[in-house]
């Protein structure tokens, strides 16, 4: 099976500034200026066509960082990335504009991914539908709960039939009758050989759903494999995480910030 998404060695490097004065000075220093966050480490891993792959990890692993390095929202800071086939993001409020109705943005997203206006007439039924927002659809984005934007956001997503879809939290808002339809839809996509990327907070969806599990920790791949392999060791660590004190936590939280402000040495 060949493969849809390679990651070699990537690295995603942000700077932390306190004050916008810092900006300027990590223009004009040398060396720069602010402190080093790397949002992501060394990631490597491959994914092939037909592959459903829950992405892990607690608050600020990394995840919405690896989702948008796929969809391609933002560049590697080093390494290489590989894309065979059109990867599209779906996120909630993921590249909407507030100030446009939803109808504009559907029209406004199509011609950024090269549909022509012919081929959005077509779509835009369609989109309209499974959105199933009513007259909000008329209405600017920003009178939008996060729910509806969510809804909106899969709707164009699903329907300009990608070959990479990346599904960051956008089921952790909304009605189960909503999230049952955008399951029967990613499961379509499934039996289509497509490559999909599910991050969620809810190991049940991840069970159901997923074949293979990235867990992410602290910027790094902690552990890749199957769902069997990976959820058992995952759910193990969230019991202990949860278990301990929050002195205990306040800890471990400080050790992965400590963990991310360096670069590490890697062996090739």
């Amino acid at each position: 099976m060949s493969h849809s998404v390679i990651f070699e060695k990537v690295t995603k490097k942000y700077k932390m500034y306190n004050k916008n004065s810092e900006k300027l000075l990590d223009i004009i220093f040398p060396d720069g200026y602010g402190e080093d966050f790397f949002a992501l480490q060394n990631i490597n891993f491959t994914a092939d066509h037909g592959d459903v792959i829950g992405v892990i990890g607690v608050n600020g692993a990394g995840k919405s960082t690896l989702s948008n390095l796929i969809t391609g929202v933002i560049p590697p800071t080093s390494g290489t990335i590989e894309i065979k086939g059109q990867a599209s993001l779906i996120a909630i409020n993921s590249g909407l504009n507030n100030e446009l109705t939803g109808r504009e943005n559907i029209e406004l997203k199509c011609l950024m991914l090269g549909f022509n206006k012919k081929e959005i007439r077509e779509l835009m039924p369609e989109i309209i539908e499974f959105a199933d927002i009513g007259n909000f659809i008329d209405q600017p984005v920003k009178k939008y709960s996060s729910g509806m934007k969510s809804r909106l956001g899969f709707a164009i997503s699903v329907n300009i039939d990608p070959d990479i879809l990346v599904i960051d939290e956008a089921l952790s808002v909304g009605d189960q009758t909503f999230t049952d339809k955008c399951l029967d839809k990613m499961n379509e996509f499934k039996e289509k050989g497509k490559t999909i990327f599910f991050i969620s907070h809810s190991i049940g969806q991840i069970k159901k759903f997923c074949q293979k599990a990235l867990w992410l920790e602290a910027g790094e791949v902690k552990e890749y494999g199957t769902i069997k392999e990976i959820i058992p060791q995952y759910e193990k660590f969230l019991k202990e995480f949860k278990a301990m004190s929050k002195e205990e936590q306040r800890n471990f939280k400080q050790i992965v910030l400590e963990k991310r402000s360096k670069l590490k040495e890697y062996s090739s």
